[in-house]
């Protein structure tokens, strides 16, 4: 894995504005992400987790500017890209592909497997259409599929299926950087395991980064190598994923990790659990301060009044919380 950062997002903010009521009579503001920081390290995977909610996947959206930013940066290989228009994004659309959580919804019905890979291939021009058919079937190749797949259409295909054929068509574009959108959650269990091995093998292959966004902690710890925990539309903690998962500072994350069954029967019922009192805010609405101080079993008088900031808590492991002090919480 290289050292630099592949991605850089400084101070990144998202906002949605809604109509009310019954006849859309009154205006407000989702606030889906506000001041996010964080790097990207070219060859890695980092992944996010968080309840329903949190922006997980707005942040992906808005890091390929599928969405585009309120404010802030997204700096991809020395340039700020969270601004560009269609037209300026036409040549980081190539390098900065996305892989999501439906792979029906997100192929053609009326394509055949070898027309949807084949079709960013020439889009892009990566080469002639009389090389286009080997193209998409060494593509098929793979990601497990062998080629007679090419003349299939989507509805022939199993869920796990067409996620690899998905995953073949963001491949197709030569990507340096792909955003996996909850890419395995709609998939049985024995398939998400085939599509995890499938998307690290081809990390090796190809040199790949990943944004990894997830529910399954179990699955997080095996794919990534560092883990950002998101509460409300702001990063909680950033650390190497052994570190998060190990010694956690922050307190959501210790509930969230609590929530987490264990393998030893034995161990599973002695363990004490974290469990959060209330509910997740309104993102219509967040609470001042820190946004976690309304559940935080640990929440000051600072907590209400004061945004905490975000810093180094230890070599590598970032966290915004006002009661983390020399690394502990």
């Amino acid at each position: 894995m290289d050292a630099g950062p592949l991605l850089r997002i400084e101070n990144l903010v998202k906002h949605f504005h809604v109509r009310l009521g019954a006849f859309g009579e009154r205006l407000a503001t989702v606030h889906a992400l506000d001041d996010v920081n964080f790097d990207i390290i070219e060859g890695e995977t980092l992944s996010l987790v968080g309840e329903s909610g949190c922006g997980k996947s707005t942040t992906g959206f808005t890091l390929l500017n599928l969405h585009r930013a309120t404010s802030g940066k997204v700096i991809y290989q020395g340039r700020d890209i969270a601004g560009l228009d269609d037209r300026a994004m036409r040549p980081y659309r190539r390098q900065l592909q996305i892989v999501f959580q439906d792979p029906y919804s997100t192929l053609n019905p009326r394509m055949t497997v070898g027309e949807a890979i084949a079709e960013p291939i020439l889009f892009h021009a990566l080469a002639t259409k009389r090389d286009v058919r080997e193209k998409a079937a060494a593509l098929l190749g793979d990601v497990g599929l062998p080629p007679r797949f090419a003349a299939r259409y989507p509805h022939e295909l199993s869920g796990g299926q067409r996620q690899r054929v998905a995953i073949a068509r963001a491949l197709a574009c030569q990507p340096k950087f792909i955003v996996c959108d909850e890419a395995i959650s709609a998939l049985d269990v024995s398939v998400q395991a085939q599509i995890i091995n499938l998307l690290i093998d081809l990390q090796a292959k190809y040199g790949l980064t990943y944004l990894f966004i997830a529910h399954d902690l179990a699955v997080v710890r095996h794919i990534s190598d560092r883990v950002g925990v998101m509460y409300l539309g702001r990063l909680a903690e950033l650390a190497p994923r052994e570190q998060l998962f190990e010694a956690p500072l922050h307190p959501y994350t210790k509930a969230l990790l609590s929530a987490v069954p264990e393998a030893d029967p034995a161990h599973e019922r002695q363990r004490r659990r974290q469990v959060l009192r209330g509910d997740v805010p309104s993102p219509l609405s967040p609470p001042s301060g820190c946004r976690f101080h309304t559940r935080c079993p640990l929440a000051m008088e600072v907590c209400r009044t004061v945004v905490p900031e975000w810093r180094a808590a230890r070599p590598g492991h970032h966290v915004a919380c006002h009661a983390v002090t020399d690394g502990t919480a």
